[in-house]
């Protein structure tokens, strides 16, 4: 479900289209959302970097973070940073946000993270930081018919400088851009009213909700009994999205999520018809293999159509004449094992239920055949 939402992330939206959006919500029950956010993150910029994607470049909005933490996150991703300067730009909304650090030379930054970013002094104006946006973008990319993408960090930190309805402002202005092919952000679903997530989730065609893996475990006295489910809300959580298709159709899908230093793991959740119809099947265990005395009890048995006469002729009962004219005719067909004394071989003998039993015809079909 992840690789789903990266897939739609990559392919950008169609021509005279919003380009795709993703909210993704977390909360303090489950803070995972910038785990999450990283995840999306990294991917894209491997799908830019291969070419696979539609958009040509990415400008990362850092509210929370400083550009250096990114550069960081890329190196330990595997990520080549030396030719980052063709495809990502940060926009550093995170060391000076109000312009009071303007006048000082270093303003806590690599030199690496420096040559990729560049400040915005005053995230209170959300028209020149739109400016900013889209100036850094067609940086990248040029003034062609080429994309790219927008990846804002926290929208919660937005929303403490400026009004619910320039944010969602800038945030529409930014997807319906022509050449803007993808944008996400993150979101803290509970620090703000339901009215402004509500507005952020309309926006949206895709939206990720990050929920404690046990829901219980909150809101209650902490003892023995439920510490253990805390501790399990601190390394896992379940991933909600809900895509809103093109045709109006909206689909929902779950999975869980474990967190490690090593990054975060998604693992697909059966729902529950999927696991109803697990519990139906019956469990029915079936040995396909024989063992080496079954093996040898079956190739004793001489079926029919073999030669056993060793060279001489061989005369099979046919059904037509009763059994008691000539026992030696009574060889052949369908019925009880019985032993051979001789060869130490099984033999499949045939008894007639009466000699009324008419036969189907007067001629053998298969006389001619040597069998």
């Amino acid at each position: 479900m992840a690789d789903t939402i990266c897939r739609t992330l990559r392919d950008g939206g169609l021509e005279g289209e919003h380009a795709p959006a993703l909210t993704i919500k977390d909360s303090k029950a489950s803070p995972f959302g910038f785990d999450v956010f990283n995840y999306v993150l990294t991917q894209l910029s491997n799908h830019i970097l291969a070419g696979k994607s539609q958009s040509r470049g990415l400008v990362v909005v850092a509210y929370s973070r400083s550009p250096s933490f990114y550069v960081d996150l890329l190196k330990r991703r595997g990520i080549d940073i030396a030719s980052s300067h063709d495809w990502i730009h940060i926009l550093d909304c995170y060391t000076d946000p109000l312009g009071w650090k303007n006048r000082l030379i270093d303003k806590d930054i690599s030199q690496e993270a420096s040559s990729l970013s560049s400040f915005c002094q005053d995230v209170r104006n959300l028209d020149k930081l739109y400016s900013l946006i889209i100036e850094q973008g067609k940086g990248l990319i040029g003034q062609g018919k080429d994309r790219f993408s927008i990846a804002i960090d926290l929208v919660s930190e937005m929303v403490r400088h400026a009004s619910i309805s320039s944010v969602a402002g800038i945030l529409s202005n930014l997807r319906s851009h022509d050449q803007v092919s993808s944008i996400f952000w993150l979101l803290h679903s509970d620090l703000h009213e339901i009215k402004f997530t509500s507005v952020l989730e309309y926006l949206s065609s895709m939206v990720a909700s990050v929920e404690p893996f046990n829901q219980a475990a909150f809101g209650q006295r902490v003892d023995l009994e439920n510490l253990s489910m805390l501790e399990q809300n601190f390394r896992k959580g379940k991933f909600h999205v809900r895509f809103k298709r093109r045709n109006g159709r909206v689909r929902v899908m779950c999975e869980e999520i474990l967190v490690e230093l090593a990054g975060i793991k998604f693992t697909p959740v059966l729902s529950e018809d999927e696991i109803i119809n697990q519990r139906l099947l019956p469990k029915v265990q079936f040995n396909l293999q024989l063992s080496e005395e079954e093996r040898n009890e079956r190739a004793k048995v001489v079926l029919p159509f073999e030669h056993q006469g060793n060279g001489k002729p061989i005369q099979i009962y046919d059904g037509r004449r009763s059994l008691g004219e000539n026992k030696e005719e009574a060889l052949v067909s369908t019925g009880k094992l019985q032993p051979d004394e001789d060869s130490g071989k099984g033999q499949i003998i045939y008894f007639r239920d009466s000699d009324d039993e008419m036969p189907d015809s007067d001629e053998d079909p298969d006389d001619d055949l040597d069998i």
